[in-house]
């Protein structure tokens, strides 16, 4: 299954809105790699298995799950999430993209490619609630991001 919806960051038109600049939106989302639990609810650990330049091998816990993850970043522009393909959803990705069309204007592109709902459980139901989790899970992110901005955790 392929989903895939933006999100709008900075808005003009909405001056209650306060903007947040692409240094500070970038830390969120790298947040989002570095401290997972902060934005996964029911997450039990998260373990960095490995680190290197733009790179970081995960292993998250849910209860007796556990699910291992490579991360890639271009910073200023991109992570993508892989699934470890040892893991029962292997071939899974999420690509989260910043893109700024116009000076200032800031949105996130989130692409998720996932195993499909009814090749392993025969309901494709189950597609659409997946779909609804990822949109409310990135907007819950990004209502995160914003607080820590106007608290100025992300700096300027």
């Amino acid at each position: 299954m392929r989903f895939e919806h933006l999100l709008q960051i900075n808005d003009p038109l909405l001056p209650l809105i306060e903007p947040i600049s692409r240094a500070q939106l970038w830390r969120g989302l790298a947040w989002r790699v570095e401290d997972p639990a902060a934005f996964m609810p029911g997450l039990d650990a998260c373990t960095i298995l490995d680190r290197r330049d733009n790179y970081v091998k995960r292993e998250l816990r849910f209860g007796q799950h556990r699910f291992v993850d490579h991360v890639h970043l271009e910073p200023q522009r991109r992570i993508r999430y892989d699934s470890d393909l040892a893991d029962p959803h292997a071939g899974s990705s999420l690509v989260t993209t910043i893109e700024e069309p116009q000076a200032g204007i800031l949105w996130v592109r989130f692409v998720y490619d996932t195993v499909p709902a009814e090749a392993a459980d025969g309901d494709p139901r189950w597609d659409e609630a997946r779909r609804s989790a990822y949109r409310e899970s990135d907007i819950d992110a990004i209502r995160r991001i914003r607080g820590w901005a106007a608290e100025g955790r992300l700096g300027a």
